[in-house]
């Protein structure tokens, strides 16, 4: 329930919350458990009807970093079975959990419960792993051991991509038969292409700037620097663009990284505004605001701010890396850069810049392409792995009961 671009809050939270809503529309009964972070939570939310979030009491009653959690699992599972032995309703059909903190309570209540797992993982330790930045610390053996015992356990695993699948067979050795891709989605009620003029004046954008636009957690694997940088380099070489840079987030991660040092250094002070983050329908605004919205990250299993910024009608110009090669279509709703070289950077933001045409229709195609994303089309899918996972689970009581 968290606000995204926060702490830890991110993707995941939205997808979560997106995909709650149209299980929930389609007739699915959704219980959410998370852990409290303050003692003045109510024990239960109801954000929209067939929705429930409770909010479990497991450690102290308020934010903790991800390295404390694994050691409040045990807690959690046994407050998850508490309350669900208090419930009416009787028994689940099906148990899905988000990242492996989670994936580890889900193998244990699976088994307490005897409901199948289904699980996807959202990011994987190996993979984070591969593209550690300098300074920040790597993902713990903990969580890799933990990661290969939910691949080994769940009923079946459901990936953003296929790129994503073939990680988790690469680097899991999971069994691909048991892999369903079911790609995030996006709220098209809110992020939509209309009034975009009416946007840029809202947020003070003249005409003639070319806007460039961040929105995501500041930290390294994001790569707000690489931005920075980029734009630093562009304006050296082409002072007669009047260019903006909007940052939209909040610190996440290593403490030690100053993103306002880096703006500073590079010069940028009077061309750099960076705001927290923001609700869905303000980000929306500010998407359409944008000329570009940058994502120049090192690790995204999905990229859903470059699903939302292409749904407003804003091309996007991303790393070509995991599942945003899937979401940005390289030419034609965007640009995808390969690697993190500022100067590679500086290049495709200049020959964007200088082709408005092409830009405008990159934006046409870029909402056109989302335009087929909704979270219903999502939540289709996950039913599909839901069915599959039950399906398999009474095959295999079946062969025990012969």
């Amino acid at each position: 329930m968290e606000q995204p671009g926060s702490g830890d809050a991110g993707g995941m939270n939205v997808y979560i919350r997106g995909l709650a809503a149209a299980l929930a529309d389609s007739g699915v009964e959704v219980d959410i458990f998370t852990r409290a972070t303050s003692a003045g939570q109510p024990a239960v939310e109801h954000p929209r009807p067939g929705v429930r979030v409770h909010n479990v009491t497991a450690g102290p009653p308020r934010r903790l970093s991800k390295e404390e959690l694994p050691d409040l699992l045990h807690c959690m599972v046994a407050e998850i079975e508490r309350i669900h032995a208090r419930q009416r309703h009787g028994r689940y059909d099906v148990i899905h959990s988000h990242y492996w903190l989670s994936g580890m309570a889900g193998l244990e209540l699976s088994w307490l419960w005897d409901v199948p797992l289904v699980h996807t993982m959202h990011t994987m330790a190996k993979v984070k792993n591969l593209v550690l930045q300098s300074g920040e610390e790597p993902e713990p053996w903990r969580r890799e051991e933990g990661e290969h015992r939910i691949v080994d356990g769940a009923t079946r695993l459901i990936a953003n991509t296929g790129a994503e699948a073939a990680e988790l067979v690469s680097h899991y050795d999971a069994g691909a038969e048991r892999i369903d891709v079911a790609p995030p989605g996006v709220d098209l009620s809110v992020f939509t292409p209309a009034f975009r003029s009416r946007s840029r004046a809202d947020h003070g954008i003249a005409p003639g700037t070319f806007h460039l636009l961040f929105a995501g957690r500041i930290q390294r694997l994001k790569g707000p620097q690489v931005l920075i940088r980029a734009a630093a380099i562009l304006r050296r070489r082409r002072p007669d663009i009047d260019l903006k840079l909007t940052v939209l987030g909040a610190l996440s991660g290593a403490r030690d990284f100053d993103l306002n040092a880096i703006v500073t250094a590079e010069g940028m002070a009077d061309a750099v505004t960076h705001h927290p983050p923001v609700g869905a329908p303000q980000l929306a605004s500010w998407y359409r605001s944008a000329d570009v919205v940058v994502m120049p990250s090192y690790s995204e299993s999905f990229g859903l701010v470059a699903l939302e910024a292409q749904a407003c009608g804003t091309p996007v110009a991303a790393t070509r890396v995991g599942g945003l090669p899937r979401t940005v279509i390289d030419g034609h709703t965007g640009l995808l850069v390969d690697g993190h070289d500022a100067a590679d950077w500086a290049d495709a933001l200049e020959a964007l810049h200088d082709d408005p045409a092409t830009r405008c229709d990159m934006g046409t195609a870029a909402a056109i392409h989302a335009a087929n994303s909704g979270w219903q089309r999502t939540a289709a899918l996950t039913l599909d792995s839901y069915h599959a996972a039950a399906a398999q689970r009474l095959g295999r009581l079946t062969v025990l009961a012969g």
